[in-house]
């Protein structure tokens, strides 16, 4: 089984693909792509295709790219799911930017869903009764206001860096095939004509991108001069 998200319109997100295959009574689902907004709507879907009688539900998010505050819907979504259902659930394999937004907001970064996911009688204590009826769902998350407003920031940087990486490595190629250096070597060029140049990185790569091209405009001459600045200094 797979859902996937309607064909994304120019400069919006990236869609989420989620596939699956249920072995015996065990569900394992895999998303790729970004949790952002109308990712719990693509899992919900998911999850209702899900066979009756399902046992447990594992999430592989290692193909997982960018997240942002809709992720937390996300593991809120799976959470209720694992009460209502009564199974367990888990989300694991989590790495990159996704694992430093679970870190932000305080959550268990191995599985964000250890503390909320439904235990089978099977695993509880000794002790304990089952319960007649599952439990409300708790949040999978519950970060701060401060949290959520220094996670947002985060995001924000994220997401322009990301936005910025394209032009910021052609540019880098640009310099090394021109130039013969490395590509460490490329970036201190770019970085040092910004600062020289009082100009943000991207758009010192992106001039240095355009010149290139046969009919492509050359640099502004501040950033022509800290650029031929820049290389005399690497080649000193």
């Amino acid at each position: 089984m797979t859902s996937a998200a309607p064909p994304r319109l120019a400069g919006s997100p990236a869609t989420l693909v989620i596939d699956g295959r249920v072995d015996a009574d065990r569900a394992l689902l895999v998303p790729r792509g970004e949790l952002v907004h109308g990712c719990a709507d693509i899992l919900a879907e998911v999850l209702a295709a899900l066979p009756a009688g399902i046992g447990r539900v594992d999430l592989d998010m290692g193909d997982v790219a960018f997240m942002d505050t809709a992720g937390l819907q996300f593991l809120d979504l799976l959470g209720g799911f694992s009460h209502r259902q009564a199974v367990p659930v888990t989300a694991t394999n989590w790495h990159g930017q996704p694992l430093r937004i679970l870190e932000l907001a305080g959550l268990d970064t191995t599985d964000p869903l250890r503390a909320t996911a439904h235990r089978p009688d099977s695993e509880r204590k000794p002790e304990q009764e089952p319960e007649t009826e599952p439990p409300a769902a708790p949040s999978a998350s519950a970060p701060s206001a401060e949290q959520l407003h220094i996670l947002q920031e985060e995001v924000d940087q994220l997401r322009r860096a990301i936005a910025s990486r394209p032009v910021i490595d052609q540019a880098r190629g640009v310099l090394m095939a021109l130039h013969a250096c490395t590509s460490d070597e490329a970036w201190h060029i770019l970085r040092e004509a910004s600062q020289l140049s009082n100009t943000k990185l991207r758009t010192v790569a992106a001039a240095v991108t355009a010149g290139a091209e046969s009919d492509g405009p050359p640099p502004p001459p501040e950033v022509r001069a800290a650029l031929r600045a820049a290389l005399a200094r690497l080649r000193r």
